[in-house]
């Protein structure tokens, strides 16, 4: 097991800037008949560097993700790390089994496989140590030759973080070079290290096996003393912050006794320390094995390939589809909040009648419903900004791609919004007592089924963006607000000024083309009577309070724009996923989280 220990001068942040990984020499095993296989050619052609920069990019951008551990809560242990195999791995399904067999056993989660990583109402989730081990398991599907893990331990017990690190050395003993990143150990914890590297600033200050840097210290003049801990010494010696300490401990000397164990000037020690491992024997061994590796030739790994693109979609499909029939917040919240809200607004305007004073209470009552239906749908957003963490994190292990991923949630997610648009459809449409007719009531389930889905994709992009639930339900909620005002309701279209609120935000607005098309629906076609022998068209009792065309045909061209806009919105989240929108702007500060990645093809 490899311990690469990164000690920056300065408390370690929240949010560490990382400055990539060190490179370690992989560990011999006396199975492996060649030695340390090389994870890829020292001077390969222009077209292998192309691949290895966007592969390091991959890395890199794993080192910064959004969420503690990211996994998903609302499934089964076994059958998270089965889809997981079944995303990365070619073949048969049955192969993969033994796979995911092996990484529970490697991680000792015999006990978990069967539990909801989230737990319910009557079981615990996974304690925090538990589900980073699962984590690690995702990755061991793959049976990785290399393993790079950021942190580890981060938020973790001394208990939990010494189960963990005693895990990854069992791991490590199986043949697979563990590579981490931390920024302090317990005593218990730095005895298991096989090799360390300590960085100060970039500088190395030592790289070589961990007993060696015990006496490394000790020949620069900086020897650990007897009760206390090598990482809290090596902390010590290299982190400039202690300086003030220093300053302070100095007024409390004569009163509180000695403080010489904190009396170390942190830049001499720095200078110190790195120049003696420059001279030091550990660096020359370190300087002829990056020689060795140079002049050796060898081909580079190459991956047994992964699953088609057809199948990820169709894994991500069935797993999304399960993940929203046990998140409340997804699925079940929105039924129960739909339906009483359409029992509400029906029994609110119950009994209005077919006269020609009923229009405009009627089409009162159709704005509602469309409105606060759209606006209720901001309890999903939990929910999907789960799913954009869990794709960041697959995304940046090659375990998926945007267009899969984006496929694969929008296929999952129209049985869930066709089964809401229609229990809610079914009670607003016959308590308010619509046309009578299959084919309207058809048209009008159809629309609220078109609407949700281009909301959903509304949603998926505020959620992106944000990424935590108050601002992107705050968002969202003034969004919705402004389609409102400006979908014609308040004030016919026609009037509304035309450099801001008519044109575009009117045009944008999936309100609008959603009243426009039930309004039609409704009244095209109809007629009223007015005195005794007199009537009027549908049509033209509705334009005083709202406008809507005479075209036996609007509708159908208000329900296409639905259509086109819930494609757009997909297409502008393709575009962002892709683009890496947040990566290059800042919408709000990103918590530094453990991530890992692995490196090498399957055995």
């Amino acid at each position: 097991m490899e311990g690469a220990q990164r000690l920056r001068p300065g408390r370690p942040p929240p949010r560490p800037r990382r400055q990539g990984f060190q490179r370690l020499r992989p560990s011999r095993h006396p199975h492996r008949r060649h030695g340390p296989r090389p994870l890829r050619q020292i001077h390969p052609p222009p077209s292998h560097r192309r691949e290895a920069a966007r592969r390091r990019a991959d890395v890199r951008r794993g080192l910064r993700q959004w969420g503690q551990v990211t996994i998903t809560i609302w499934i089964i242990l076994r059958e998270m790390l089965y889809y997981s195999a079944l995303l990365q791995l070619p073949g048969v399904f049955s192969s993969k089994k033994s796979f995911v067999e092996d990484a529970i056993a490697a991680m000792s989660l015999g006990d978990y496989a069967d539990k909801l990583i989230g737990g319910h109402c009557f079981t615990k989730r996974l304690p925090t140590g538990e589900r980073r081990r699962v984590s690690i398991a995702r990755e061991l599907v793959m049976r990785p030759h290399v393993l790079f893990i950021d942190e580890p331990l981060y938020h973790l017990d001394s208990v939990s973080a010494l189960l963990l690190m005693v895990t990854l050395k069992k791991l490590a003993s199986t043949g697979c070079t563990v590579i981490f990143t931390m920024y302090q150990s317990s005593t218990e914890v730095f005895g298991l290290f096989d090799r360390i590297c300590l960085l100060s600033n970039g500088n190395t200050l030592f790289f070589g096996e961990t007993l060696s840097c015990l006496q490394h210290f000790s020949n620069a003049g900086f020897p650990c003393p007897i009760m206390q801990s090598p990482s809290d010494h090596f902390l010590r010696a290299i982190n400039t912050d202690f300086d003030r300490i220093i300053a302070m401990c100095k007024n409390l000397q004569d009163d509180q006794g000695d403080f010489s164990s904190v009396s170390m000037d942190t830049a001499v020690a720095i200078r110190t320390l790195e120049a003696t491992y420059k001279s030091s024997a550990e660096s020359a061994a370190v300087e002829s094995m990056i020689a060795k590796l140079i002049d050796k030739e060898g081909p580079c790994l190459k991956s047994k390939g992964r699953a088609s693109d057809a199948a990820r979609i169709g894994i991500l499909t069935w797993r999304s589809l399960l993940i929203m029939s046990r998140d409340w917040k997804y699925f079940w919240s929105r039924l129960v909040l739909y339906m009483l809200l359409a029992l509400s607004i029906g029994t609110i305007f119950i009994d209005i009648g077919h006269s020609l004073s009923s229009v405009v209470v009627r089409i009162s009552a159709i704005f509602v419903f469309v409105s606060f239906l759209i606006l209720l749908s901001v309890c999903g957003v939990p929910a999907h900004i789960d799913e954009i963490k869990i794709y960041s994190h697959e995304d940046s292990n090659r375990h998926s791609g945007t267009l899969v991923f984006l496929l694969g949630h929008f296929l999952s997610s129209i049985p869930f919004l066709f089964l809401v648009s229609i229990s809610s459809s079914l009670v607003f449409y016959f308590l308010i007592g619509l046309r009578n007719e299959f084919s309207f009531l058809m048209y009008f389930i159809i629309t609220i089924f078109m609407c949700l889905l281009a909301n959903e994709a509304l949603m998926m992009i505020v959620a992106y963006m944000w990424l935590e639930t108050y601002k992107c339900t705050l968002t969202l909620i003034c969004l919705y607000v402004i389609m409102m005002v400006v979908a014609g309701y308040f004030r016919i279209r026609e009037a509304i000024p035309s450099p801001v609120w008519n044109y575009p935000l009117s045009y944008i607005s999936f309100h609008t083309y959603a009243v426009q098309g039930l309004v039609e629906n409704e009244y095209v076609g109809t007629s009223f009577a007015v005195g005794a022998t007199r009537t009027i068209p549908g049509v033209q009792a509705v334009r005083g309070s709202y406008g809507i065309s005479s075209s036996t045909g609007a509708k159908w061209r208000n329900l296409l724009i639905l259509f086109l806009m819930a494609i757009g919105y997909r297409v502008v989240l393709y575009v962002l996923l892709r683009l890496d929108v947040r990566r290059h702007v800042r919408f709000g500060k990103r918590p530094c989280w453990p991530s890992i990645h692995t490196s090498a093809a399957p055995k």
